[in-house]
């Protein structure tokens, strides 16, 4: 039986000595390799400092660093979604840090108010029309996709995805849950069809006629206009006289048991200044967090609009709210 006991402990030490070495720095990453391998590289070749990396879904590094607890080899949480970092740091897996220099790159509304993680990227959730269709002038707010006259027009993504959660939990703080509700129900009497699995297909159905506007990350746009620049679809930067554009970002935080906790920072740090912002942002055709710093050059030809200055950490805290609405409202 002792033996038994000593072969599990082995098995349970052997994935975290293998990722220990003197200043080497392990992160979790909910974005894919090719979005982050090349900043890690030109971190490594800056430094010297090796950087490992696990990447997975949000929901799966969220409950593998809970596992793990104080015995976890991980430094740095990389996530999605306001909500998923709000999520990582009230379960306690991320700790509080201190840093003039993250304070002064990152906007107080693109980071956590107790210093628990950092935005650097930020994604404009926009409106985006079949030009055969729709005209510009036709479209004006997320909320007036509720009306009478988008009625068996428009396109969703499935209200499973984070990304509209926070988006409705950005309208319940903006309008309270009673409006916000009634703005959701008005959305799902409008749908063209059964909401899709993701943004890409929401927009090919916009393409293709099934519905004539929907609501996506930028980025999807650009990836898809990337490869089929034919498409008849355009952006619309919607509420810009009033609220202004859903803002969400990617961020990152130190997690509470990091055995390289300085070493976490640093990256952090850099990760949020000049040297690295635009190419983390530009990798996903998303805009820098650090105001500081121009959009790739793709980005910027989406034209400029006003984002809303509501603090991300707010989709956290009424998504559970945001979910009921949206189940009440039968949107799937």
């Amino acid at each position: 039986m002792k033996l038994i006991h000593l072969l599990a402990l082995v098995t349970l030490i052997l994935p975290i000595t293998a990722f220990s070495s003197t200043g080497e720095i392990v992160v979790y990453s909910a974005r894919n390799e090719h979005l982050i391998k090349p900043l890690f590289d030109a971190y490594t070749a800056k430094t010297g400092i090796k950087i490992k990396y696990i990447t997975d879904k949000e929901g799966a590094l969220l409950e593998r660093l809970k596992a793990e607890g104080e015995n976890t080899p991980a430094d740095m949480l990389i996530t999605v979604d306001a909500g998923n970092l709000w999520q990582a740091a009230r379960d306690g897996v991320l700790q509080q840090v201190k840093s003039e220099v993250l304070d002064k790159a990152i906007p107080a509304n693109l980071r956590d108010p107790d210093g628990r993680w950092y935005g650097l990227s930020v994604r404009a959730r926009t409106l985006v029309y079949n030009t055969q269709k729709v005209q510009p002038s036709q479209l004006s707010t997320y909320e007036a996709l509720a009306e009478a006259p988008w009625k068996g027009r428009l396109i969703l993504r499935s209200s499973k995805k984070v990304y509209n959660q926070s988006l409705v939990a950005a309208m319940i703080a903006e309008h309270g849950p009673e409006k916000a509700e009634a703005i959701v129900n008005g959305w799902v009497n409008n749908l063209a069809t059964a909401p899709f699995s993701d943004d890409t297909k929401a927009l090919e159905a916009v393409a293709v006629g099934v519905g004539d506007v929907t609501v996506v990350n930028t980025y999807y746009f650009g990836r898809l206009m990337k490869k089929k620049p034919d498409l008849p679809l355009a952006i619309f930067w919607p509420n810009q006289s009033n609220g202004g554009v859903h803002m969400n970002v990617s961020g990152a935080g130190i997690t509470a048991h990091a055995d390289n906790r300085e070493g976490a920072l640093r990256l952090l740090e850099w990760l949020a200044g000049t040297e690295a912002q635009g190419q983390f942002a530009a990798l996903n055709m998303e805009y820098p967090a650090n105001p500081s710093i121009a959009p790739d050059s793709t980005v910027a030809a989406w034209g400029t609009f006003k984002g809303s200055p509501l603090n991300v950490a707010t989709y956290g805290e009424l998504q559970v709210e945001a979910v009921k609405i949206m189940d009440k409202a039968g949107y799937k």
